[in-house]
Parts: C-alpha cells; structure tokens; sequence
C-alpha cells in the first residue's frame, strides 16, 4: 500500500508544532539533544533530557481538533516503532540503563499540550 505524503501545507504545520514543541520544553528548563532524527526504519521528533530522563517525544500538529485530538494519531503501531526508534537512538549514542519517557505533544492551532508519559 503506497504511504502518502504530506503537501507543502502540512510540512509547514508540522515544522511549525516542531519549533512550538521545542521551545515549550526549553522553557520547562528542558534540554534538546535531537531534532528529527532520522534512521531507515523512521524518524523521532524530538529527543530531549529532562533532567536524568531521556524524553522521546511524537509531536501531532492539526488546524482544528475537528477529527479528533491529535494525539489520538498515535496509535498502537505508531507507539511501537517510537519505541524502536528510541532503542536505536539510545545505541547509536552509547547510552544503556538510563531512564526514559515517551511524551506527546498535541497542538491545534497555537494550543499546545504536553502529554508526559503518554504511553
């Protein structure tokens, strides 16, 4: 089944809640260690360390909550390959034994949520 892509538009928005999500978790005093990382198998929207904690965070950007919350996107699957992702993060930098978290970040509009520990 082919995957679509997103037009211009999209990629705007998406970038948009990116650089939000960001400067919402440096101003929680956050650190960010990786933006849209990316590997064959996908890609992390941001990798962050809140204090001891390694943050792997899903950033969902909508216009409008008008299909639902956009947190509600990241489904089952979608949590399986963050988690993937997260293991690959973490050997590609050496890092075993630390304490992680998986954070969603839900904007509609200029609306921002933090879902912490979120799955």
């Amino acid at each position: 089944m082919p995957t679509s892509r997103p037009n211009r538009a999209n990629q705007a928005r998406g970038a948009f809640g990116e650089r939000l999500a960001a400067q919402t978790y440096e101003r929680r005093g956050c650190q960010i260690l990786d933006r849209n990382w990316r590997t064959t198998t996908g890609e992390l929207d941001l990798v962050l360390l809140d204090g001891e904690t390694y943050v792997f965070c899903e950033v969902k950007t909508r216009r409008s909550d008008r299909y639902g919350s956009p947190a509600e996107a990241v489904g089952r699957s979608k949590q399986t390959r963050i988690r993937r992702l997260a293991i690959e993060w973490l050997r590609a930098h050496d890092l075993r034994g630390v304490i992680l978290r998986f954070d969603v970040v839900s904007i509609t509009g200029a609306r921002v949520e933090v879902l912490e520990a979120a799955f």
